[in-house]
């Protein structure tokens, strides 16, 4: 299983890359291989802003549908352009080019309350 040091990851299985006050979200290796083929990813596009611990969106495979949860707040800057025609990105390369939307954070103190990658891969295990 793929959990990378240098993201940071909330316990329902998001990641987020942290570049300057920007942040990447996406789901984990972990996430995307319990949901099996991802069909299709649901965010508002009229979505402004996120709230750590809120949903704000939702991701669909081929046997359920799982809410997307904000790991941090942040205004939205951009919904990847490439998972509505290719939502297979998310299950080939989750921390790449399948990462789901981009942020400014508003709140960066909350990064601390996130994951790093042994406490994430910790998680799994128990």
């Amino acid at each position: 299983m793929n959990i990378p040091n240098n993201l940071k990851y909330t316990k329902d299985h998001e990641w987020l890359k942290i570049d300057g006050n920007i942040g990447y979200i996406g789901i984990t290796d972990f996430a995307q291989s319990e949901l099996g083929d991802i069909v299709f990813v649901d965010i508002k596009p009229d979505l402004k802003e996120v709230k750590m611990g809120e949903p704000f969106g939702t991701i669909e495979a081929v046997k359920t549908v799982s809410d997307l949860y904000a790991p941090v707040d942040g205004k939205i800057i951009e919904i990847n352009p490439k998972i509505n025609s290719e939502p297979q990105l998310i299950n080939s390369d989750p921390y790449g080019e399948g990462w789901i939307i981009k942020i400014e954070l508003t709140n960066p103190q909350q990064v601390n309350e996130l994951l790093n990658a042994e406490e994430y891969e910790a998680q799994l295990s128990s």
